[in-house]
């Protein structure tokens, strides 16, 4: 069974460039970045980027170079993004969270000669811990400073101010013309490469105008609008940040707030202070907000729409931020970097039930199927691999021409290696990852599944299931458990619990209550950290 979908929403535009320019010929003076006492307008933003991308022309950055971010969020990243597709190259995304070596690995294997990096982010010092380390091809550092550049800054080389200056003299005297370099939809526009948990990280390389074509579609069906006002939380180096973040409120001519750090009160504060419309996030941003004692609801009343996605939601959290945040458009929605970061998504008229336990359905123009292992496409309800193909599927792994061969195959299917099934309707409900499954006494267990029946239980609030080892069973589950705020529960009863709740060869055998579960930058729960506890704890 195969989910293919009808586009009714198309981009006008086939680069960000041609968006960029399209968008402050059509908003100019409205505010596109609102970031801290930073505001740039659509207007302001081309302007910004035309310099920086000047400048960089001028110190020999030539069209299909590329060009590395390792930075938080903020008007700086945008404009550098922008700037980089302005002169031609590739963008690529460093996450915030690599230590030097990492970043280096990765500026290596990108061909990157170019860096902008922030000067400090949490009071580390990010040049500094590139010192030493063989960047490979990199031949330029561009600082973005923290604050507001001063005049200092601006006569310093290598900093961001000093390229806008030089941008700014270049097309003042004619030795720039401020016209993008000649790039179309089939340009490469990205390089993000994977978390690297299986193994080395993969660069992937996506174009123009798949991203456009994507996220056309996302704003679409999120009900993007220009007078949204989106708060961004999710960071920027990650699809959800970058492409269903700015570049989709860049497509709808919306205003966004560009938060570098999570922090629920200051959150909260923002949303109440600049009546923000929109915030996607991962589920756990929600119950956070959720489970704060002193709530007032009253301040998020502007907050209308919000997006979430992960294997596993509980139903109620979809029904509280309907009901107790008054959020009334809230879609969940299933991608991956290999899919230009999108592949379903919910429509707003879906129950809660749909949108909690499903990721929705195919994105237009899409095919979304489940494939047995002997490459059988599958029917409704049928569980197994779900395979992507369309316009939305990578170009390829960034010089690995065998990853790239074994991803997708030869009829075009992108593999995914998650494990779901469709319903009827083409619902796509995640089961798991293939790599997170276990196998206990002879059965496949699926840590999702038992982390949303585990999520039922009225004292828990997030959970987050493993693989253990165990003599006779070969592996068992072992569940790291939150608990509500005042809630009381300890391992014998939860067991007992979920004796009465799951098969027996789903219940846990190992129980560990936690403040919090470990988290990546995007908000997902890093099992690998937890695999590591685990490992401490029976040892």
């Amino acid at each position: 069974m195969t989910t293919p979908a009808q586009n009714n929403e198309q981009p006008t535009t086939a680069t960000t460039i041609d968006l960029l320019q399209s968008a402050a010929a059509q908003h100019g003076s409205r505010p596109f970045i609102v970031d801290g006492t930073k505001t740039l307008s659509f207007a302001d933003t081309l302007a910004r980027v035309q310099e920086l991308g000047a400048a960089l022309a001028d110190d020999g950055f030539k069209p299909g170079s590329r060009a590395a971010i390792w930075a938080p969020n903020s008007w700086q990243w945008i404009v550098a993004a922008l700037a980089i597709h302005w002169a031609g190259g590739t963008l690529v995304t460093l996450n915030t969270r690599y230590k030097g070596a990492e970043a280096a690995a990765i500026l290596r294997a990108s061909g990157a000669n170019t860096l902008f990096v922030v000067d400090t982010f949490l009071g580390i010092n990010y040049p500094a811990q590139l010192e030493g380390q063989d960047c490979g091809g990199v031949e330029r550092v561009i600082e973005l400073c923290a604050a507001e550049a001063s005049d200092s800054e601006a006569n310093r080389d290598q900093t961001l101010a000093s390229y806008l200056a030089r941008g700014a003299r270049c097309l003042e005297s004619g030795h720039g013309t401020g016209a993008p370099a000649s790039i179309d939809a089939d340009t490469p526009s990205d390089i993000l490469f994977t978390s690297g948990t299986t193994g080395r990280a993969k660069g992937v390389l996506t174009c123009h105008g798949q991203n456009l074509r994507a996220f056309s579609s996302f704003a679409h069906i999120l009900g993007l609008e220009s007078s949204d006002r989106y708060l961004i939380i999710n960071p920027f180096f990650h699809s959800f940040g970058y492409k269903a973040g700015w570049l989709a409120a860049l497509i709808a001519g919306a205003t966004v707030y560009p938060l570098a750090v999570f922090d629920v009160p200051a959150v909260l504060e923002t949303i109440k202070r600049e009546q923000i419309t929109v915030m996607p996030g991962p589920p756990t941003l929600f119950q956070s907000i959720l489970a704060q004692p002193d709530l007032n609801t009253a301040d998020l009343v502007s907050l209308t729409k919000a997006t979430t996605g992960a294997a596993t939601i509980p139903t109620q959290l979809i029904v509280a931020m309907r009901d107790t945040l008054g959020i009334s458009t809230v879609l969940t929605a299933y991608g991956l970097s290999e899919s230009c970061g999108l592949v379903s998504i919910c429509r707003a008229d879906d129950s809660a039930e749909t949108i909690a336990q499903t990721s929705g359905r195919a994105i237009p123009d899409v095919e979304l199927a489940i494939m047995a292992a002997d490459g059988r496409l599958l029917g409704p309800g049928e569980s197994g691999e779900i395979v992507v193909r369309g316009y939305n599927v990578m170009q390829g792994y960034l010089d690995n021409p065998d990853a790239t061969a074994e991803t997708i195959d030869a009829e075009g299917w992108l593999h995914t290696g998650d494990i779901g099934c469709l319903d009827e309707a083409g619902n796509l409900r995640i089961t798991d990852r293939l790599k997170d499954m276990y196998i206990s006494g002879g059965f496949n267990c699926y840590p999702a599944e038992i982390e949303q029946q585990m999520l039922d239980h009225p004292a828990i609030t997030q959970v987050a299931v493993v693989g253990a080892p165990d003599e006779r069973m070969g592996e068992v589950g072992a569940a790291f458990v939150v608990l509500k705020p005042g809630a009381q529960l300890d391992a014998t009863e939860l067991h007992r619990w979920c004796r009465e709740h799951l098969a027996n060869y789903k219940v846990p055998r190992h129980f560990s209550f936690v403040n919090a579960l470990p988290l990546n930058a995007s908000g997902k729960v890093l099992k690998t950290e937890l695999r590591q506890r685990l490992d401490a704890d029976l040892s």
